[in-house]
């Protein structure tokens, strides 16, 4: 479906008169022919505006209740049916009610688009995401109401709606905007000439450059030459990490440039508290959301990742936030580092506002993260007094001081791996030079000491307990790290070849189930898709669930799946789109097609981690590959399958009418003969003329037989299987054998069990027939032709025996093949086409037999054939 056009309305400011520019457009469009509908216009205490909506049709809208108060919002499902050319939705940015589709107006706008409807809307400037933290510096008002960046740029047609700010003042003087008490506490905060200037101006700024972001996707799509450059932002669950992204936003906005943004994740990621997971999600939603591509690495030396993906992305320049101020101990001077080791990329440091708030939480955090555990306290001074003992044991058998420094270093040690927060390592050593103090320094059983070395002892012990420590928590913490990491890669690795192992998409969807499954923990429903219908869904439950495929179809939420099917976007839970739902839903899918949806359970836990998400799209990634790859090649065998039906066609036309030239003329010609000289003829040359006119007849009614066989066969007509018994089913086809077996030795050598099988008993009829009639072609007259069965290893053979010249090597292994003669052949057999024996193959390997020719000792050929037996139970009595 062609996408709609969106225009929109621009200003710098309530009041400026985008309503009723848009009505105005409105009215324009409608005197031309167009189909306009008022999907929704805000309700304006101003009669000059509202006048325009006469004339025009207005939408019904849908009622809410939220909190005891009625609600009017747009309903997107009525506009959607209605389908008008032109539909007209005021306040872009506008945040829908509690229990509307979709959480933003916005989405509501892309679905009319994408449904092909064309939409006029309305925004102001401090609405647009990138310009947020600009707008509140400037107003000293934080906008909560916000749309993407990308809105805004891939609109078909921005009108400035402009008015000067000394005649905008005027109009909310007048009470043309706000009423009279509203309208004064505006001048005396967000209305101030200052400020609307500054807004007026960066509205201007902001039509520039979408007009210009337009100009270069038009040289896009026509393949001009352009310098491509690469903006790359670092994200961090900074509280300021929301500004350096905007500005890393505006700055590819400026240069017209692809936007990443990374996330370099490490050991101490775990341990984020809630508060930063919570930020760390925003930052990236947020960077989605202004057009960037989320990447996420894993590194513990975070300049050298940064780098490294810089270079291997092709990054042209880099925006980083000045990061609040570190230990002394780990200060690293980041732009440096950056500028030595990538001095081709262009650094961007964008200066943090909020450096002191973010020292103090950090600080605070840190204290926040020092948790008390009472089995961890146990264990430190446990590990305390087993120490102490060894010491007091030490000192008893004379050993050195140095060793029993030693013996409360390891201790330290012991306690780090034994205990899980790191205060109780330092408290672990604080304790152990007191000990040591008290015990073991002299005067004994005081914390005084009268040697001038032990103040200098106490500090290697303490230092030297805390490094140790440090150390051993930080191994943990990476090789915690480094186990998920390595866990998570194992499963890619595992999808990746549990999705080459599958043969069909069936397959591929249940292997991508579980894996997603596996990785998460939480239950999976997958939606197939066919032909852009959803198919019955299929559920895949941990084994700590009790849910089931009944238990979600009750939560009737198909509908969700299907609007991510039609959409082509997230919706469900944790999303903007139907949030109350309890799963997520994802699509998979190519290019131009979804292939399935798949359902992800969150009642029960938070949302996706960073490295969850990026890992879960990573495989569903994989799986459209496999899946358009499966597709593909149905396709393919579908094609080739058509290639080979149009073959056989053109092969079966060309030989049938060159070699029915033959029986035809000879039929025409004898039957003739009797006509003219039917008196003259004796009754011996009458019956030879009638005799060459049957054997003509009934070679035509046989390659008749065999075409419509083989028609039967290549179609999707299910075989008709009974169970015969074989003897009957050979009784019948010596009735329709060729009548010149009886100018050979025929004999009959029957098994004496009785046989039976399953089979269509037309179509092995049709076999019968054409061995027997292959071998009396083949052989000369007065040879032995001998019809054989039996049972062996619990199937029944069936072979046709003769003594005439038999089949060479090179032919026994093409003789089975469509059109395929062999060269030794009698000359009442040389209209033979090569359709029975093929044909014979085709009907045994349906039944699930096999079919062969041999060698008949002394001489001669044997062709034959297998089929499973079917044991038959009789009744007593019978």
């Amino acid at each position: 479906m062609k996408k709609g056009k969106l225009r929109i309305y621009f200003g710098y400011a309530a009041g400026v008169g985008k309503t009723y520019a848009m009505l105005e457009g409105a009215h324009e469009a409608q005197k031309d022919g167009i189909d306009v509908v008022a999907g929704y216009i805000e309700p304006h205490a101003r009669p000059e505006t509202m006048r325009l909506l006469d004339g025009l049709e207005k939408l019904p809208t849908k009622s809410l209740i939220y909190k005891g108060i009625k609600l009017q919002e747009f309903d997107i499902d009525a506009a959607i049916v209605r389908k008008p050319q032109i539909m007209l939705v005021d306040e872009l940015a506008h945040t829908n009610g509690y229990g509307s589709r979709n959480k933003k107006r916005f989405q509501d706008i892309e679905e009319l688009l994408r449904a092909g409807i064309d939409v006029y809307t309305t925004v102001n400037v401090q609405h647009i995401e990138s310009l947020n933290d600009v707008i509140e510096k400037i107003t000293g008002i934080r906008v909560n109401e916000r749309i993407p960046d990308d809105i805004f740029d891939e609109a078909d047609q921005i009108e400035l709606v402009d008015i000067e700010p000394l005649d905008l003042l005027e109009r909310l003087d007048k009470g043309k905007i706000y009423q009279k008490a509203q309208a004064y506490r505006a001048m005396q905060n967000f209305f101030t000439e200052e400020k609307l200037i500054a807004l007026r101006e960066i509205a201007l700024r902001k039509t520039a450059d979408q007009v210009n972001h337009s100009a270069v996707r038009m040289d896009k799509n026509r393949n001009s030459a352009y310098t491509k450059e690469h903006v790359l932002v670092c994200v961090s669950p900074s509280p300021s990490a929301l500004h350096v992204i905007r500005s890393a936003a505006r700055l590819a906005m400026a240069f017209k440039a692809e936007f990443t943004a990374l996330y370099v994740g490490n050991a101490e990621t775990e341990s984020f508290s809630d508060e930063d997971k919570l930020r760390l999600r925003q930052s990236l939603r947020l960077a989605e959301q202004l057009g960037a591509k989320v990447s996420v690495v894993y590194g513990d030396d975070l300049p050298q990742q940064i780098v490294e993906y810089a270079k291997v992305s092709h990054v042209s320049k880099l925006v980083i936030g000045k990061s609040a101020e570190q230990p002394f101990w780990r200060r690293v001077n980041i732009v440096d580092f950056l500028s030595q080791t990538a001095p081709n990329l262009d650094i961007y440091v964008i200066p943090n506002g909020r450096a002191l708030e973010e020292t103090s939480h950090r600080k605070f955090y840190q204290l926040a993260k020092l948790h008390f555990s009472v089995s961890d306290l146990f264990k430190t001074l446990l590990m305390l007094v087993i120490v102490t003992v060894v010491g007091l044991a030490f000192r008893y058998w004379n050993f050195s001081v140095a060793n029993i420094i030693t013996i409360y270093i390891l201790g330290v040690q012991i306690n780090a791996v034994l205990t899980k927060g790191r205060i109780f390592s330092v408290i672990s050593s604080v304790l152990s030079v007191l000990c040591f103090n008290y015990f073991f320094t002299a005067p004994y059983f005081t914390f005084v000491a009268f040697s001038p070395n032990y103040p200098v002892t106490f500090f290697i012990m303490l230092a030297a307990g805390l490094i140790t420590a440090t150390l051993i928590k930080r191994i943990q913490e990476q090789v915690r790290a480094s186990a998920e990491k390595s866990y998570r890669t194992e499963i890619l690795l595992q999808t990746n070849k549990e999705l080459a192992q599958s043969d069909s998409v069936v397959d591929i969807l249940e292997a991508t189930a579980y894996q997603v499954e596996k990785l998460l923990e939480r239950d999976i429903v997958v939606y197939p898709v066919e032909e852009g219908v959803l198919s019955e869904p299929h559920y895949f439950a941990t084994g700590q669930s009790n849910r089931t495929l009944a238990t979600y179809e009750s939560y009737k939420e198909k509908g969700v799946a299907e609007w991510v099917m039609h959409n082509n976007k997230r919706a469900g839970a944790t999303t903007s789109t139907l949030s109350a739902s309890k799963y997520l839903y994802l699509s998979i899918r190519g290019k131009n097609q979804v292939f399935a949806v798949i359902g992800i359970l969150m009642t029960e836990k938070s949302e996706l981690e960073v490295f969850e998400k990026s890992v879960v799209f990573a495989i569903l990634g994989e799986a459209a590959l496999a899946l358009e790859k499966e597709i593909l090649r149905e396709e393919q065998q579908k094609t080739e399958l058509k290639m080979q039906q149009e073959q056989l066609r053109a092969n079966l036309l060309r030989a049938i009418s060159h070699d029915l030239r033959t029986p035809l003329t000879s039929i025409s010609g004898h039957a003739k003969l009797l006509m003219e000289s039917g008196q003259s003829l004796d009754e011996l040359q009458k019956n030879e003329l009638s005799a060459y006119i049957y054997d003509d007849a009934m070679w035509l009614i046989n390659l008749v037989e065999n075409l419509l066989s083989i028609t039967k066969l290549d179609g999707d007509v299910e075989l008709q299987l009974t169970t015969n018994i074989i003897d009957e089913v050979i009784e019948e086809a010596l009735k329709h054998v060729d009548r010149h077996l009886s100018q050979h030795q025929f004999s009959l050598e029957l098994s004496s069990e009785v046989l039976t099988a399953k089979m269509d008993a037309s179509l092995m009829i049709q076999v019968l027939i054409n061995i027997i009639n292959n071998a009396v072609k083949y052989t000369p007259v007065g040879s032995m032709i001998v019809l054989s069965t039996q049972r062996l290893d619990g199937k029944m053979v069936v072979e046709v025996a003769d003594d005439g010249v038999g089949i060479r090597d090179e032919a026994k292994l093409k003789i089975f093949d469509l059109f395929y003669t062999t060269g030794n052949r009698q000359v009442d057999s040389k209209r033979g086409l090569g359709l029975g024996l093929s044909l014979c193959k085709s009907i045994i390997v349906a039944h699930g037999g096999e079919i062969y020719a041999r060698d008949n000792y002394p001489k001669g050929a044997i062709i034959g054939f297998t089929l499973p037996l079917v044991e038959v139970v009789l009744a007593d009595g019978e």
